[in-house]
């Protein structure tokens, strides 16, 4: 059964979305992201996708406090992105309760940290975030192409340990135009063993049905639930 993961994106603290990774198209959802974490607990989920995006502008962790706040305060195992570029960032954000970090642009630009990371604290800890345009791999909040291709990419980090990985279509992120699952199901087939976690393009519980139907892990989905396309009483047969 695949695992869903609603997202939280966090700019000044607020819950918002963005479409396409553009900081000028944000859509404010909520100004209490605890109370949006809570409706999530409550609803029997218990994983939780949460993003500095404030993180991701400065180059190191901002809103560790929201992320305390979340962790403390609900059931919810948190994985943690955005910003993350050093030790202090990652040591901050497991002492401010995150279970996992996710790491993308640090695992390209500076791969000898993202690997001493995984040494560090375990492969179950970290999960390798890999953005994707035509499946080539995307740095810098989507700004940077580089000459990476996706699939071995990913082969290189899943040979030091890592397993969880989160790929996201940029194309598809935010647009409600449903999910890349030709590509995951790719992915599968070269690395049957990754946990992968499909993000981007999620826009109805028919999007979670044929992503399970294809066996692909998990999914992360926020934009659809902010605007009702996806209930979370829809996601019942999968909790």
């Amino acid at each position: 059964m695949i695992e869903i993961i609603p997202a939280i994106d966090l700019i000044d603290g607020k819950c918002v979305r963005l479409s396409q990774g553009d900081y000028s198209q944000k859509t404010v959802y909520n100004e209490n992201p605890l109370e949006v974490a809570r409706m999530f607990a409550d609803a029997g989920i218990k994983r939780l996708h949460l993003v500095d995006l404030d993180g991701a502008k400065a180059h190191h962790i901002v809103n560790h406090r929201v992320l305390e706040q979340i962790a403390s305060k609900t059931s919810l195992v948190v994985d943690f992105g955005g910003g993350l570029k050093s030790d202090n960032d990652l040591r901050i954000a497991f002492e401010s309760g995150a279970a996992m970090v996710t790491g993308g642009s640090i695992a390209v630009k500076k791969p000898d940290i993202f690997n001493s990371w995984i040494e560090k604290y375990g492969p179950e800890k970290i999960i390798l975030g890999a953005d994707v345009r035509n499946e080539m791999i995307a740095v810098s909040g989507w700004t940077e192409m580089t000459g990476l291709e996706l699939i071995p990419f990913v082969s290189s980090f899943m040979q030091k340990g890592i397993s969880k990985v989160i790929c996201t279509d940029i194309s598809k992120d935010g647009m409600l135009q449903g999910p890349a699952i030709d590509l995951y199901v790719k992915m599968l087939k070269t690395q049957p063993e990754m946990y992968l976690i499909a993000s981007g393009g999620v826009s109805s519980i028919m999007d979670i049905k044929m992503l399970n139907d294809a066996a692909i892990p998990a999914v992360i989905t926020g934009k659809a639930i902010y605007e009702g396309k996806i209930k979370l009483s829809d996601l019942k047969p999968f909790l």
